[in-house]
């Protein structure tokens, strides 16, 4: 993280000047510019100074911004290849949103891994050929051009009833894979 970035977007975001802000830090201009520079770094207690001049917490400085990017293509994706599967994670590091996406790949015959009970739901669109839904044992045909919808507090998984591979974009709140 870049802490010196961080103080000049919210420096300007507040409208402050560096002589402005160093009047209310009792800090000086030189030592600011230096740290939005990233050419020092603050103790605890200059940082939360300065934060506090800034009008927000430490919490708030620290929090993780939104990604900025909202568009991701295959340089993106993570990629998992496992004997009967392939899960590509289609949007980076969506463990740490409030749903996961990800294009799930079975070979013919092959499964999905065991997902065990869990708080929230999942969504899945079947892309090409034929799965089959295993619920607590019970199975359900979901086709090509089908969906399934279900809640998490079940163990479930996915087969592919299909003689070629099939592939399902499947989406889970909150992130489980």
């Amino acid at each position: 993280m870049q802490i010196g970035q961080r103080i000049r977007k919210y420096r300007t975001k507040n409208g402050l000047t560096l002589e402005e802000l160093a009047s209310r830090t009792e800090l000086t201009k030189g030592f600011l510019s230096q740290l939005e520079n990233d050419l020092t770094s603050p103790s605890i207690s200059t940082l939360a100074d300065i934060v506090e001049a800034l009008g927000v917490t430490l919490s708030q400085f620290f929090m993780d911004e939104t990604n900025d990017q909202v568009v991701f293509g295959k340089e993106d994706f993570f990629v998992d290849k496992q004997e009967n599967y392939t899960i590509d994670w289609i949007v980076p590091n969506a463990q740490k949103n409030k749903m996961e996406p990800i294009r799930l790949l079975l070979n013919e015959g092959g499964s999905s891994m065991m997902i065990n009970p869990h708080e929230g739901e999942e969504f899945g669109y079947v892309l090409s050929g034929k799965v089959s839904l295993e619920i607590d044992g019970k199975k359900q045909i979901v086709k090509k051009g089908e969906t399934f919808y279900l809640k998490g507090n079940t163990s479930h998984r996915l087969v592919n009833e299909s003689k070629r591979e099939s592939e399902i974009l499947w989406v889970s709140t909150p992130p489980i894979f």
